[in-house]
């Protein structure tokens, strides 16, 4: 997420933490390299200039404390106002007044609304709301079945009818709705390759008959300022109440991300930072603003992992280890857990750090190839990897489309694994668990 703006200013920063002293000169120079990144992030003109300028100011009128050096200092501002940029606080949904609360998810097309109606939903249901989706996308090929199969794979109702208006689609959810005591109904619109007029029209019309206590505009962030011009029409013809930025595990710069929220005044309520329904978090601004510096995101990681881990199967795996007795099907279990809490890029980006570790790589084809040699042991042979011969080996390559030198890595791999574990296993630590003494990280 946001790789090269990132790389970018960490070069900025690390000259920064040199620095002896805050003199208008080196402020100056910091200021003109963190300007030209950000434009080449694709950050709008106007929130950049406002942005170095406020930072400035703040630069050269801090009184530069004993207990940081002035280039931590300056740091330290930057991030100030980069969370200022993005809004501050978290804002969460309103889903006030009586039920059921509409929330309205409009865009262009391509931009990935459909799915985002989907992660939402789940969302919802995950905290305690009872979601219904309405399919009102009638235009774009195969809209209507993607929400339909979404809904089934989720398992959360979805409303549809084929060869009819959008506007009597989401009349006639209503009340369905209202019927099935839903609290929450998610109206999935449809979207326009540009903004035009008969889309507007619709969307208002929608507006008037719905009423949605939420009307979410939902932007690809990789499209940069076109998401960010797009954001500001609609909000302009609708008075959007929130924004989501989707796709944003891919190559993208960034500048949608710091440019939106101001340009628009309206706050960034979600990021989509992958394909699978659980792929939605809730934006926190100072979090945010911490990813871009390289800081990390130990909180949203925890919080990731809580909801990804299943608490009584955590504690089989910590008994098995402390007894030595972890196999295959163990760490088998393990990447399961590790692939619910996301694209592994994104998990790795919230680990305070990981971004300066050179030569270190996350490979997604990596997991997938381990998972597949996994699967394709039998449950005995991951019990005891001792029993896989050379016919065993070929096998198993053969059934997950590995090589067997594939093969022979992982089983290397989880036996120096193993006698870690046991090394470790023979060191006492005081109390039930180990605490690192501060001070050496």
């Amino acid at each position: 997420m946001l790789e090269q703006l990132r790389e970018n200013l960490e070069g900025v920063l690390k000259s920064l933490r040199g620095q002896g002293k805050i003199t208008e000169s080196n402020i100056q120079d910091a200021m003109r390299e963190v300007r030209r990144t950000l434009l080449q992030a694709d950050v709008h003109y106007g929130v950049v200039k406002e942005f170095i300028s406020n930072v400035t100011e703040q630069a050269l009128g801090t009184r530069v404390l004993k207990s940081i050096t002035p280039g931590q200092q300056i740091i330290k501002i930057i991030h100030e106002e980069l969370t200022a940029l993005l809004g501050e606080e978290n804002i969460p949904l309103d889903l006030g007044g009586l039920p059921p609360a509409v929330i309205m998810l409009v865009g262009l097309q391509g931009s990935g609304k459909t799915t985002l109606a989907a992660k939402l939903a789940m969302y919802l249901k995950n905290n305690g709301k009872r979601p219904l989706l309405i399919a009102a996308d009638v235009y774009r090929p195969a809209a209507i079945d993607q929400l339909l199969t979404l809904g089934k794979s989720i398992d959360i109702p979805v409303y549809a009818q084929m060869g009819i208006d959008p506007l009597t689609i989401c009349r006639n959810g209503m009340q369905k709705a209202r019927m099935d005591n839903t609290n929450v109904v998610i109206v999935d619109t449809a979207g326009r390759l540009h903004i035009d007029e008969k889309m507007m029209t619709e969307l208002r019309d929608l507006q008037h008959i719905l009423h949605p206590r939420e009307i979410l505009f939902v932007a690809d962030g990789m499209i940069g300022q076109d998401a960010v011009n797009a954001a500001r029409e609609f909000n302009e013809k609708l008075a959007v109440t929130g924004l989501v930025l989707t796709k944003m595990d891919g190559d993208t710069r960034g500048g949608a991300a710091l440019s939106i929220r101001s340009v628009t005044g309206k706050p960034v309520k979600f990021i989509s930072s992958g394909e699978k329904p659980a792929d939605l978090e809730p934006f926190y601004p100072n979090r945010f603003a911490d990813r871009i510096l390289g800081k990390g995101d130990i909180v949203s990681l925890v919080e990731k992992a809580q909801e990804a881990v299943d608490e009584k199967e955590a504690e089989k795996l910590e008994e098995r280890l402390r007894k030595n007795e972890f196999t295959l099907t163990d760490f088998q279990k393990q990447l399961k857990m590790l692939k619910k809490m996301g694209p592994l890029g994104a998990v790795m980006d919230m680990i305070p750090g990981f971004n300066r570790l050179k030569n270190v790589q996350v490979d997604e084809n990596h997991f997938i190839r381990t998972e597949a040699i996994l699967n394709s042991m039998t449950f005995q042979e991951r019990e005891k990897p001792q029993l896989i011969d050379a016919s065993r080996r070929k096998r198993i390559a053969r059934g997950s489309g590995t090589q067997v030198s594939d093969v022979n890595r992982l089983l290397n791999q989880f036996e120096q694994m193993k006698k870690m574990m046991k090394k470790m296993n023979k060191m006492k630590f005081p109390g039930k668990g180990f605490n690192m003494p501060r001070g050496q990280f």
